[in-house]
């Protein structure tokens, strides 16, 4: 679903994309990737092995995949703290992501950001950030950046509908549009920011806060990820044209607890249950897959990804902690 606001959006009609069988291939090893990445975090936390606070993604697989899938090299990356599959879409290495999970020298951060604070300069990825709302000034800050440079690159900003009601987002809103820095928003809506419901907590749509700066908005099926791909690729085209920043609100839900500490009893089991068995991005596509691919063929590709997840496990138990003069090192003072 793709309804538009009253603000102007990327404007002409196009002809609908046709995905490949292939395409719809890769969305799903890429999901499912992060799917079973999730999982065996969870497992490792249970075991003791991940310390300090930890966020799964586990449900939200499609927001990522779609809008990456969309994004050129050279765009630049930044979210909060449920990061883990951000990580992984934006190419970060499955055994650098889970060793530096569990605290080892081999991970991206050196071991020192944990779970919340990693990043690829390589791979244009600028965090992980556990100060909710902090992601918008500072992607708008990335945004800027490119513009300055001339780079043509678009930043993408992550936060979830807890954090759009931080201050702090709406005056990145003005700036950004202001500036028509080249900067797309994605809002992603799980429904609960920590253990309240939206519906409790803010007014109205959350994308259409933005009508007020002149941001053209959308909201989408975040629980599709041809969907999401649809839009995201309309929405950078209409941002790389210089016009400028534009809002995409993802409708999703997280089938886990806020943090690996939250029960989650703020709602019912059925209503996780009755979203998996309704919406799942990932059981849709391989519904969808089985008209072009065997149960046997999509079994040895999840067999192939389980074996990816635990070497990633098993690489970041055997891997050495970081000496303690790396307390010293990356202090900017």
């Amino acid at each position: 679903m793709a309804t538009k606001t009253k603000k102007k959006a990327p404007a002409g009609k196009k002809a609908p994309i046709k995905f490949k069988a292939e395409q719809l291939l890769a969305f799903y090893k890429e999901m499912l990737l992060i799917r079973r990445f999730e999982e065996k975090s969870g497992q490792l936390y249970g075991m003791g092995l991940i310390g300090g606070f930890c966020h799964l993604y586990i449900g939200q697989e499609a927001i990522i995949v779609g809008i990456q899938a969309a994004l050129e090299d050279k765009d630049s990356v930044i979210t909060a703290y449920r990061d883990h599959g951000h990580m992984l879409a934006c190419g970060m290495s499955p055994n650098g992501v889970m060793a530096e999970l569990t605290g080892r020298a081999a991970g991206y951060s050196k071991g020192k950001g944990g779970s919340m604070h990693m990043f690829s300069r390589e791979k244009n990825f600028f965090g992980g950030h556990g100060i909710v709302g902090a992601t918008a000034p500072l992607g708008t800050g990335l945004a800027f950046a490119h513009k300055y440079r001339e780079d043509g690159g678009i930043s993408t900003c992550y936060y979830g509908d807890g954090a759009a009601n931080q201050g702090q987002v709406y005056e990145a809103y003005n700036m950004a549009s202001l500036w028509k820095l080249p900067i797309l928003y994605v809002i992603e809506n799980n429904k609960y920011a920590m253990g309240t419901a939206q519906s409790r907590a803010a007014a109205g749509k959350l994308h259409e806060r933005g009508n007020a700066y002149g941001i053209p908005s959308k909201e989408v099926n975040g629980m599709d990820v041809t969907e999401v791909y649809k839009e995201a690729k309309e929405a950078v085209e209409y941002i790389r044209a210089g016009n400028g920043p534009m809002i995409l609100e993802m409708d999703t839900y997280r089938y886990r607890g806020h943090s690996m500490s939250d029960p989650a009893k703020y709602r019912t089991k059925d209503e996780v249950k009755n979203v998996r068995s309704e919406s799942d991005a990932i059981e849709k596509l391989y519904n969808e897959l089985l008209g072009s691919y065997s149960v046997d063929e999509l079994k040895v590709i999840d067999k192939d990804i389980k074996n990816i997840v635990n070497e990633a496990a098993e690489f970041a138990q055997q891997s050495p902690e970081p000496e303690p003069s790396e307390l010293w090192t990356d202090i900017l003072l």
